[in-house]
């Protein structure tokens, strides 16, 4: 039994499933038709989008477990790794996946933008719960892809309605997102609250000492969240980025400091500033001054 799965290419899975082979860059599987699938954790070298309608299992998806519930959306990247090690087991779940190739993007636009939807370097506890509606959205958009690829002989005509098809899903799921970010936001209105403390209990304890100065990845793991669905959430609640929020919280530090008659070099190694001359950079940036104006300003 194999540990791991490396899809290299969309047919490694769909081969290992019996699903059936439809374009040497595209993959449409449907787990409902599937007679003997079984677990693996597949190591892909590939973009996935997988659409679960119900599954009992538990899955290894990015740094954690991950129970799909209902109408759970996944997104996988080149480099990831998700699914299960192969125990022997036949299982049985409803749904979908789509594979696709980098290949299949060179040269497109998509190609040159697919690294702007987020949500495929998102953990396992950041997946999307759809509604049955978008649910439905998903599968309608993979079923035409399948049938494109049953139907049509490859070209780059075929190619280009499958590439349009495969964007048009991104789409749908980058809105589906949108709604989830505006959802958690409002549900989890202490996220903000949380993330000052976090950065003001970061400076409490001098933790700056040792680390320098906080970073959006650090506060992100910290909230047990991944670095680009943490900065999604902050820019959905404050319309401004995650670092923007830490060097606000920086620059409100410094102007204490020097209010409580610090040098300037003495404030940039409280901050957690490898030189003075960075400090003075960035509060001249923030203010419009720099530290010596604004004591002079205050004095």
């Amino acid at each position: 039994m194999k540990q791991s799965l490396n899809v290299e290419s969309v047919n490694d899975y769909a081969r290992y499933v019996g699903a059936e082979v439809l374009h040497p860059l595209v993959s449409v599987i449907h787990y409902d038709e599937l007679e003997h699938c079984r677990h693996s954790l597949n190591n892909y070298q590939v973009y996935g989008i997988v659409l679960i309608e119900d599954s009992p299992y538990t899955l290894t998806y990015g740094q954690g477990q991950y129970h799909f519930d209902n109408g759970s959306l996944m997104c996988v990247a080149p480099g990831q790794t998700g699914g299960m090690s192969d125990n022997g087991e036949t299982i049985n779940i409803r749904g979908w996946m789509l594979l696709f190739a980098p290949k299949l993007l060179y040269g497109t636009e998509l190609g040159k933008r697919i690294h702007d939807y987020h949500f495929f370097s998102y953990y396992e506890n950041e997946s999307l719960r759809t509604t049955s509606e978008e649910a439905r959205i998903i599968e309608v958009c993979l079923k035409m892809i399948r049938h494109e690829l049953r139907t049509r002989p490859d070209s780059e005509h075929l190619r280009r309605i499958i590439t349009a098809y495969i964007e048009l899903v991104l789409e749908y799921c980058a809105c589906f997102y949108e709604r989830q970010f505006k959802t958690e936001t409002t549900a989890d209105n202490d996220l903000l609250k949380r993330f000052d403390a976090l950065l003001h209990n970061y400076y409490a304890e001098n933790r700056q000492l040792k680390l320098g100065l906080p970073t959006v990845h650090y506060c992100a793991q910290q909230l047990f969240l991944s670095p680009n669905y943490f900065g999604d959430l902050i820019r959905q609640a404050t319309g401004d980025t995650a670092i923007s929020f830490i060097r606000n919280h920086v620059m409100q530090q410094a102007t204490r400091l020097l209010h409580a008659g610090k040098t300037i070099t003495e404030t940039a190694e409280l901050l957690g500033f490898e030189y003075p001359q960075h400090f003075t950079r960035q509060f001249k940036k923030h203010f419009g001054v720099t530290p010596s104006q604004y004591v002079q300003q205050k004095a």
